[in-house]
């Protein structure tokens, strides 16, 4: 089976009885047993989930640290013949002290024991600091102070003789399940001010799992959200937190069950907390992205020599505890897939917002430091020059400019329809700039005379001309007016090469090219009901907000073909080089997520309603196109870059105009 570069992961929350080691047992295994059904290849439970975390000083009772240790034993012999990594916790004694730990078992084996770093002061009652593991002394060579003599660090594990098998204890492991590579933190560590997950993530941890036994008050989860949200995207990780639940004491403290998994600051998978009943939290992890982003950001560690911390990077050593379960990723996956990634639903008004803010300061920045007199910009009536047009004149009104600087021009030529054309001068009178009507149909027609290019011949020569005489119509009228054209050409066309070189494709700034088609349309929308509402109407009575709205739902189109015979539009941009949500989807998984394009497909199939068909062959030509056009992508004009996916050769996606795609067309 094809793991497609995830590993499938749980966060455990069994209910428990307080010091009753044998049922805790037996609810941990019972969830062990689930989380093997659903194909799991790591299980993470609370801290102390062996004997509940609120046992006070029964800690210091022989006898309930024997019994959870009877309860590891247990646990370790039903997990054979089983392929989940389980991470429980327990309370381990070790020369003379007692550590809060992690154990981590795998087929009838204990891998590894990591005891708890930084305790509260109530902790410290019970339980000794995994620090006495690390040394402070240690000297920026690598060597440390040992009784006022030098010597070479061995390393940092103690070996210890636990529930009849020989292991290490050590805070600072990590565990090697396939590709997948994991560390444990417990509760606090997470809070301290630089977590030990922080070195564990630098020195390869993709994952990290937290035991932890949090008590609710009011706004904890919020704020605990928020941190993982952060110490997952800080540190470009996955992270499985299973915290205390049901059964915990309520003396003086509530134990909610919060479990949840997280990858790169976006949240997977969480539980109900307050239930009564054990859970089981199950989302799977991209590993692969989080070694691309890895790659693309890699983490840079710099702490002061003689500290405690300093010393976590030392000495690691990665064990390999096994292999994956073999998970069938493709009949189920535990994880949503978002088919509009550059628009998703959540948080989009705010996106929104934000990136008209984004572009509308760049073409501030840009106008005002040049010094021109005007912004010329070509009005279709089609999305790409409405949202170009919208941010000159938000840019302008800021800038204390009146609108008449604004020279919008349209300019019709073989393939305008009615339609397009109206909303075009709808909307450059209803915004009050300057607006001009130039046909490109005589032009056009001198030129196939003198290039002897037959005009009922409508081949790229015929579609491409009318884009080059616009764009000089366009050029010329700047210098006339001491100005600048404002490119409108968008992401997904850049991507796609789907524009004319030297035509639509060229500007003096292009507000447009970092923002895909599938956002272009949200934010037209957006800016109709959020910042032109209340606007002016034209001469049929439309406000502005009613012209966009209509430009909106108007078919995509370069119109350079005639219209049909009822006037509407015939070239209908999707339909020649494939729907542009399918293209944004692809372009984001490609560029940002580095995913190959066996991967990509397999995510398209889980994200769109398409068939199976359908989305290889777009594909295919989005591999193609991709590579092909990139000389175009080498000379785009400046313009700002509004997201983390980006494809300007000065910061964005850098490519070779001369790559084949011939090993990205094999992998499908």
């Amino acid at each position: 089976m094809n793991s497609y570069g995830f590993i499938r992961t749980a966060a455990a929350v069994p209910s428990v009885r307080i010091a009753d080691t044998t049922f805790n047992t037996s609810e941990i295994c019972r969830l062990i047993a689930e989380a093997s059904d659903k194909e799991v290849s790591l299980a993470v439970f609370p801290e102390l989930s062996l004997t509940g975390s609120s046992c006070g000083d029964l800690f210091l009772q022989d006898l309930l640290v024997k019994g959870a240790e009877e309860g590891v034993k247990k646990i370790a012999d039903f997990s054979r013949g089983k392929s989940v990594t389980t991470v429980i916790g327990a309370p381990v004694p070790y020369r003379g002290r007692l550590y809060s730990c992690a154990i981590v078992v795998r087929n009838g084996n204990i891998k590894g024991i990591v005891p708890k770093t930084y305790l509260t002061a109530e902790e410290g009652r019970w339980f000794a600091s995994g620090a006495d593991f690390l040394s402070s002394e240690v000297r920026n060579d690598g060597t440390y102070l040992d009784n006022g003599k030098d010597c070479v660090r061995e390393g940092f594990c103690g070996e210890i003789r636990y529930a009849g098998q020989k292991s290490n204890i050590s805070p600072d492991m990590l565990f090697g399940i396939g590709h997948c590579t994991f560390a444990v933190e417990l509760g606090n560590d997470m809070w301290a001010p630089v977590p030990p997950s922080s070195f564990h993530a630098a020195q390869g941890a993709q994952v990290i799992v937290n035991l932890s036994a949090d008590r609710e008050i009011l706004m904890r989860d919020t704020y605990r959200k928020d941190l993982l949200r952060q110490h997952s995207a800080r540190n470009i990780c996955g992270y499985v937190y299973a915290s205390a639940g049901f059964g915990e004491s309520t003396q003086d403290n509530i134990y909610a069950g919060a479990a949840s998994v997280w990858e790169n600051g976006q949240m997977l998978a969480e539980s109900e907390r307050y239930s009564m009943e054990s859970s089981l939290t199950v989302a799977d992890i991209d590993i692969q992205k989080i070694e691309v982003l890895r790659r693309r950001n890699p983490l840079r560690i710099i702490s002061p020599a003689g500290t405690d911390a300093s010393t976590y990077y030392r000495n690691y050593e990665r064990r390999n505890i096994g292999d994956p379960c073999c998970t069938d990723f493709e009949s189920r996956l535990f994880r949503a897939i978002e088919p509009h990634p550059f628009a998703p639903a959540e948080g989009l008004p705010e996106r929104c917002r934000e990136i008209l803010s984004i572009q509308v300061a760049a073409l501030m920045t840009r106008l005002r430091h040049i010094g021109c007199r005007t912004a010329v910009l070509g009005i279709s009536g089609g999305l790409d020059s409405t949202l170009a047009l919208l941010v000159a004149v938000l840019a302008t009104d800021r800038l204390g400019w009146s609108r008449d600087r604004i020279v919008a021009v349209t300019m019709p030529g073989f393939g305008t329809t009615s339609r397009t054309k109206n909303n075009a001068w709808a909307l450059m009178e209803a915004l009050s700039v300057t607006c001009r009507e130039i046909s490109i149909v005589p032009a056009c027609e001198q030129h196939f005379k003198d290039i002897s290019h037959d005009s009922a011949l409508h081949d790229a020569t015929y579609e491409n001309s009318q884009a080059r005489e616009r764009t000089q119509i366009l050029m010329d009228i700047a210098n006339q007016t001491n100005g600048i054209v404002i490119g409108t050409g968008d992401l997904s066309e850049l991507a796609l090469g789907w524009a004319t070189y030297n035509g639509d494709h060229m500007s003096m700034y292009g507000v447009n090219g970092g923002i895909p088609k599938t956002l272009v349309r949200s934010l037209v929308k957006w800016a109709a009901e959020n910042r032109f509402g209340i606007t002016s109407e034209d001469p049929e009575g439309r406000s502005v907000k009613d012209i966009l709205l209509d430009i909106v739902d108007t078919p995509i189109s370069p119109e350079l073909l005639p219209a049909n015979e009822q006037g509407e539009i015939q070239q209908v941009t999707e339909d020649l080089v494939g729907p542009y949500e399918l293209h944004d989807f692809f372009i984001y998984n490609f560029v940002k997520s580095g995913y190959n394009p066996e991967k990509i497909y397999f995510l398209a199939r889980k994200a769109f309603d398409y068939d199976d068909q359908t989305i290889l062959k777009w594909l295919k030509t989005f591999i193609r196109r991709f590579f092909n056009q990139q000389f175009k992508r080498s000379c785009m004009p400046d313009g700002p870059r509004v997201g983390s996916v980006g494809l300007s050769p000065r910061g964005g996606y850098i490519m070779p105009s001369d790559a084949w795609s011939t090993l990205f067309s094999e992998d499908l």
